[in-house]
């Protein structure tokens, strides 16, 4: 059983600070377990490898799920995503895209791809667009968090830039406390850039609507870090496309919207407490 494999184990039976910081660094450190290491097989060069990790919890509605959806295979059916690819050293990037909700549910939609021309982007779209919607209990970003890890500890390709990429609809409310995975992500190079979905709900669902601004804060706080790490955050079920196209083509280019460190605070503003399960202003 490999290393990583190991520190997993031991994890889910205790929680100190020492077996996350085992785990993760386990998750992004080259192991001589791993099929590249063990073959000495030599990976493509990209420019960037990307994971995009997906809220699918069930506090979003069937026509959300849908409207997010629709908003990558869009993005990666867009010209200009291409022509931002080309404009690399490499003109190419390794993708994957990944769906989480609670902490034991996340899967890997699609594998690392990866993409260097816009043939290449239409069908990651054209495969995107197949594949069913689901939705699940539970927000854990945490749990999201690892299992982006453990994607880029097994990517095929290497990165100039090792991004994750990562939407929800709430604040971190079961499973691991984000703040101590982010730390690690971060310290290992890793930017984590956010898309927070924080969308007006008419109690329909059973669910109810965040304070205006509130995710965009708690995501500025507790879950982007990195080189050039930024927040897009998004209001309008309208906006889903524009918003999530124009965070790629950042992404791609390399340029942040606006950078925000990870401990970035407006005056006047409520600190977070980034290191409870469910994480509320202090």
């Amino acid at each position: 059983m490999c290393g990583w494999k190991n520190g997993l184990a031991r994890f889910k039976r205790s929680r100190p600070a020492a077996s996350l910081r085992f785990l993760v660094l386990a998750f992004l450190a080259s192991s001589p377990c791993s099929p590249t290491a063990a073959g000495s097989i030599r990976k493509p060069g990209v420019d960037l490898e990307l994971v995009l990790a997906v809220d699918v919890s069930s506090s979003m509605t069937l026509r959300e799920q849908r409207a997010q959806r629709d908003g990558y295979v869009s993005a990666f059916r867009h010209p200009g995503l291409g022509r931002a690819i080309a404009s690399g050293a490499r003109g190419a990037i390794a993708v994957s895209y990944l769906e989480w909700a609670g902490p034991k549910y996340q899967r890997v939609v699609l594998p690392w791809t990866i993409v260097g021309s816009a043939e290449d982007a239409k069908r990651f779209a054209d495969a995107l667009s197949a594949k069913p919607i689901v939705a699940e209990a539970g927000t854990s970003v945490s749990g999201g968090l690892l299992a982006a890890a453990g994607l880029l500890a097994n990517s095929l390709a290497t990165g100039e830039r090792r991004v994750i990429d990562i939407s929800g609809d709430g604040p971190n409310n079961a499973g691991l406390p984000v703040g101590p995975i982010r730390e690690m992500l971060t310290g290992l190079g890793v930017t984590i850039n956010g898309l927070p979905v924080s969308l007006p709900h008419d109690g329909s669902n059973g669910f109810q609507s965040f304070a205006p601004q509130y995710l965009s804060r708690y995501y500025e706080h507790c879950i982007i870090g990195g080189p050039d790490a930024f927040v897009i955050g998004l209001d309008d079920l309208a906006m889903f496309e524009v918003a999530i196209r124009r965070k790629l083509l950042l992404e791609i280019a390399g340029q942040p919207a606006r950078r925000l460190p990870a401990s970035y605070a407006k005056p006047g503003i409520p600190a977070f407490d980034c290191s409870m399960p469910g994480t509320v202003p202090r």
